[in-house]
């Protein structure tokens, strides 16, 4: 358990919990351990390679072990990634030299000989019946043999590992930051928040949880331990049986609720009690949620606990035998009336329906009064509001801007994008700059003044993670919307699943596209090569784990935009499998190398969404020829199978243009609003003269910060959002 708890700091936070141990002579270990997370792309830092140097040679092995492993799952070198072509990038056939390849070996096997010659008697020919298709016709030991050592080049990734707290605070530091975020955590982290909170749930807890999912997982931990639980609104009573059903508190998907002991059954309902005791009006809450509650209080049986009539109430109007008219219904009743000012003055009771709701109030607003109206009311209540109901309104602000035949993208909670024409009237320009101009003055209100900020400046187009939801779990990933540069000659990425139950075929590809989003030319297996790309091989099975990769030559490149994505061909879903991940790497020059090499590796995510067609994120090419790539993670819904790159190009190129083209609050911006008062920002660099504490806001944190500071980095971005 311990490993599992170190593991997970290191995955969050870039710091090995202090290490223990007796003292001892250890430097030489400790350099053999450096040396080897080299190999993979990590360094020790200068004071955590001082330490273990003082602990004994045993201690510095226990800790090098669980470090080892740890980072390799970090970057995706605890798998074997094996590829289908031997020699990969050289030696690539063409697409159908290589087919004939496979139907003449066909041709000699007696046992595959007459079914291909039926099938090619019909004119018809199924790959997979080839004995030699889709299945690794070497070991992994022999594809090693036959690649070149990888040359070390200094654009190489290089991930520096801190030395930490003891391994409690660094628990119970990491416990208060997730349970504490202003933001939603991706499904990942709110795995590793229950994990956490079922430790933490009777030490110090955060001022405040402000996400509804986080305090579900807590109450979950604080039932079990016995402490209090936090419940405001009968909401936060049923995502806590989702929580204690292991079903989804973020209730998007039906949980099947289980039975509960009696002594859960009394604290569910005595909250439910309490809650609509202090507030009767929270009983309209139910209507969003009426299946859910029917369903709970079939497990919950009130009807035995006359002690608590308001959480009868609860299930009375669920069941639609009590009245409790929703909030939602009084505004739109309103607004059907064209009341404006009306719905004005009642959303003013919940500001964060009304930013939700300031688009269409003035769309549909009869004149400059109305509008008015709304603009002063929204500025009134905006210190109420949550940071990042602030932003995302900003946000949305800043692109109705763009002229109304472009495309409107929707992502949902799971990452499954559409897109639709924006057939909405525009918002009329001069309310829309004040309302920007107002919501721009309440963050720099809520932005602390640090009297030193040092930057990365490739931190500054990271796009401001509004939401865990839209990233995903791993290394240098980077939230949606976000941009970075992309420096080498040689771009290669690639997937890797392995099936848990039944047969799974993942087909790595890229769609390649003109400027103006048209396709150009695509990369699969049924294009194994394209100009300045190349295709390993198709991989149709995966029982002991599959990879497939994609190698791109930047510079002989033709097209503006290079958009990977995973296809599910057959078999299980993202979610299904027993693991699957896709990332890049990036080489220079003449540094050849196995087909994945750890220390190239730029980013590694999982893939975890409900579509069958995967898009983690877009390769542009600038005005200057450089190129860079923005952030997706988008999944497609695709078909049942067979899902194809050639088949959903159109779909695929409507979404991108619809991202690429959006634009995004990034950390620029919050750095500009802090920078308006006076707060000295410099850019980073190594001679950079440090005698104080400071706050660093960068991609990972540097060493050599003096004690106290305050840093952001990739692992904790969701800190510079206000509350």
């Amino acid at each position: 358990m311990a490993h599992g708890l170190e593991s997970l700091v290191i995955r969050h936070t870039h710091r090995i919990p202090s290490p223990k141990g007796s003292a001892g002579e250890g430097a030489t270990a400790a350099r053999q351990l450096d040396a080897t997370l080299a190999s993979v792309g990590f360094k020790l830092s200068a004071e955590l390679l001082e330490r273990l140097s003082g602990l004994s040679e045993a201690a510095v092995v226990h800790t090098a072990k669980r470090t080892l492993r740890t980072v390799s799952e970090m970057v995706g070198d605890h798998v074997r990634h094996n590829s289908y072509f031997i020699d990969f990038p050289v030696n690539v056939p063409d697409t159908e030299e290589f087919w004939m390849r496979c139907v003449a070996k066909a041709l000699v096997d007696d046992a595959s000989r007459g079914n291909v010659l039926t099938q090619l008697a019909h004119g018809v020919l199924d790959l997979l019946s080839l004995p030699t298709y889709g299945r690794y016709q070497h070991t992994y030991e022999e594809m090693l043999a036959a690649q070149d050592e990888l040359i070390a080049s200094a654009g190489d990734r290089v991930t520096v590992l801190h030395l930490g707290r003891d391994l409690d605070g660094e628990l119970t530091d990491l416990y208060l930051a997730l349970a504490g975020s202003t933001t939603p955590l991706g499904d990942d982290h709110l795995g590793d928040l229950k994990i956490l909170a079922e430790r933490c749930a009777l030490g110090p807890q955060p001022e405040s949880i402000p996400v509804r999912e986080n305090r579900a997982v807590v109450n979950a931990a604080r039932l079990a331990a016995g402490a209090d639980l936090l419940f405001d609104t009968v909401v936060d009573v049923l995502r806590l049986a989702c929580a204690l059903s292991g079903g989804d508190v973020t209730l998007q998907e039906p949980t099947r609720f289980r039975g509960f002991p009696r002594p859960v059954r009394r604290k569910l309902l005595a909250g439910l009690d309490a809650v609509v005791a202090a507030n009767p009006a929270r009983l309209a809450d139910v209507h969003a949620y009426r299946e859910p509650f029917k369903r709970l209080g079939e497990r919950l049986h009130p009807h035995e606990y006359p002690q608590w009539p308001y959480a009868a109430d609860v299930f009375a109007v669920a069941r639609g035998e009590k009245e409790a008219r929703s909030f939602d219904s009084r505004v739109e009743q309103l607004l059907d009336a064209s009341d404006v000012l009306g719905a004005v003055r009642l959303l003013k009771s919940a500001p964060g329906k009304l930013f939700r709701a300031l688009d269409l109030l003035l769309r549909i607003a009869a004149d400059q009064e109305e509008r008015d109206a709304v603009v002063a009311t929204a500025v009134e209540v905006a210190p109420e509001v949550s940071g990042r109901v602030v932003l995302s309104v900003r946000e949305h602000f800043q692109n109705r801007e763009r002229v109304s035949d472009q495309p409107r993208i929707f992502v949902n909670r799971r990452g499954h994008g559409w897109v639709t024409p924006d057939a909405r009237p525009p918002v009329p320009a001069a309310d829309r700059d004040r309302l920007i101009t107002a919501l721009d003055a309440e963050m720099r209100r809520r932005l602390p003044a640090p009297r030193r900020l040092l930057l990365d400046p490739d931190v500054l187009d990271v796009a401001l993670p509004l939401s865990g939801r839209a990233s995903a779990a791993g290394l240098g990933v980077l939230p949606r919307g976000s941009i970075s540069a992309v420096d080498g000659e040689h771009l290669r990425f690639f997937v890797y699943w392995k099936q848990a139950e039944k047969r799974t075929d993942y087909d790595l590809s890229a769609l390649l596209l003109h400027a103006d989003y048209s396709t150009d030319c695509w990369l699969s297996y049924t294009s194994l090569k394209a100009v300045g790309g190349k295709h390993s091989g198709d991989v149709t099975e995966a029982p002991d784990g599959a990879s497939e990769f994609i190698n791109l030559s930047l510079d002989r490149v033709r097209s503006t935009s290079i958009v990977p994505q995973v296809n599910i061909y057959a078999g299980e879903g993202f979610e299904e499998t027993e693991e699957s991940f896709f990332g890049f790497m990036v080489r220079d020059g003449e540094q050849k190398g196995r087909p994945f090499e750890p220390r190239t590796v730029r980013m590694k995510s999982e893939l975890r969404g409900v579509g069958r067609v995967a898009l983690p994120l877009v390769f542009r090419r600038e005005d200057d020829g450089r190129w860079g790539a923005k952030w997706l993670h988008l999944y497609l819904r695709g078909i049942s199978s067979a899902n194809r790159v050639e088949e959903n190009q159109m779909s695929v190129s409507k979404v991108v243009r619809a991202l690429v083209e959006r634009e995004y609050l990034t950390v620029r911006y919050l750095v500009g609003l802090m920078s308006d008062g006076a707060t000295a920002v410099e850019l980073w660099d190594d001679e950079t003269v440090l005698d104080e504490p400071v706050t660093y806001i960068g991609l990972e944190r540097p060493e050599g910060l003096p004690a106290g500071s305050q840093v952001v980095t990739l692992e904790n971005l969701r800190d510079l959002i206000p509350g």
